[in-house]
């Protein structure tokens, strides 16, 4: 055989094993489409920079990503099969409880440094005691945002309706609109976008959630009962891929910056300062605080979100939290 032949040879098996192994190698990547529960929260943005790195393309994952106003919205389209994947907070665990078909598989943050209490700017407020009898803007009804208001009144000894709750959305726009127009006189929402606001002269932070609100598992990632049932390994793979984003962002600051910014639209300066103000929140592990989440049953009741607590086991579960 001549060496021409044999090259022509091998070139023809090389082709002809790219044509075979290249639809089986598609053939193993999943699909999940997922919901985060707000755009700008940084609690949930890990997901869009785990995505831009390639992180979960390494766990044989693509994502399409999907943004939500308010963690409500996320469990209704959860609710119609829209979803594999939910991206939100703690305060989702009372809509399981409620018959939500999804299940929380993963804690990833315990406290709340990514939610402030802003202010407009030319706002006379001084500290929380000044919005007594106020309208406080949220994202929708039954959201975090929602029940931070709630736990802002309890924490400062005032009924529920001491605050004049108002649904205004969750994206810049919606409270850059309510802030300029007076619609509300404080907004809860992601400390990032206030910093933003503060540089623009448009709003600032009055306080920061941590201040009135403890551990409470504050950030949780959801799976749908449709997934859980369907593809168990991809919710596995989905958790490994988060906690490899994590470690990253932790040890590249300028990249999570540097890739925050683009997403969110926020200067870098204001991502760095937000950086340094959340990137601790963030656990090494998925697997819940069960004191947290005793704390958080109560709380649901407290807040009136439910009659009695739940079994916390029939809401969230370290099933598919990586060792």
């Amino acid at each position: 055989m001549t060496v021409d032949r044999l090259r022509l040879l091998t070139a023809f098996a090389v082709a002809f094993g790219l044509a075979v192994t290249a639809p089986n190698a598609m053939a193993d990547r999943t699909t999940l489409t997922v919901g985060k529960a707000s755009p700008q929260a940084d609690n949930m943005i890990p997901v869009n920079v785990g995505d831009t790195l390639g992180i979960f393309k390494k766990h044989g994952l693509d994502l399409k990503i999907v943004d939500f106003n308010g963690g409500s919205k996320m469990a209704q389209a959860m609710a119609a099969g829209s979803l594999d994947i939910g991206v939100g907070a703690s305060s989702e665990m009372a809509l399981i409880a409620k018959g939500a078909p999804m299940l929380a598989v993963c804690e990833d943050e315990g406290t709340f440094p990514f939610l402030s209490v802003g202010i407009p700017w030319d706002s006379p407020v001084k500290s929380p005691l000044d919005l007594k009898g106020k309208k406080i803007g949220i994202t929708s009804a039954g959201s975090l945002t929602d029940w931070m208001a709630k736990e802002l009144a309890r924490h400062e000894g005032w009924s529920p309706d001491a605050l004049e709750r108002v649904a205004v959305g969750g994206s810049t726009a919606d409270t850059v609109a309510a802030f300029r127009s007076h619609l509300v006189d404080a907004y809860i929402g992601a400390t990032s976008l206030f910093l933003d606001m503060e540089e623009k002269k448009i709003g600032r932070v009055l306080i920061p959630v941590t201040d009135f609100e403890g551990d409470l598992a504050a950030g949780d990632l959801y799976a749908s009962n449709a997934l859980i049932a369907k593809n168990p390994g991809a919710i596995r793979a989905f958790l490994a891929g988060w906690l490899e984003t994590i470690g990253y962002m932790r040890a590249h600051k300028d990249d999570a910056v540097r890739i925050e910014s683009a997403i969110n639209g926020f200067s870098p300066s204001v991502m760095s300062r937000e950086y340094d103000l959340t990137i601790g929140m963030f656990r090494k592990s998925c697997k819940f605080d069960q004191k947290a989440l005793q704390t958080l049953a109560r709380a649901f009741v407290d807040q009136g979100l439910l009659s009695a607590p739940p079994d916390m086991a029939r809401v969230a579960t370290d099933a598919y939290a990586p060792e």
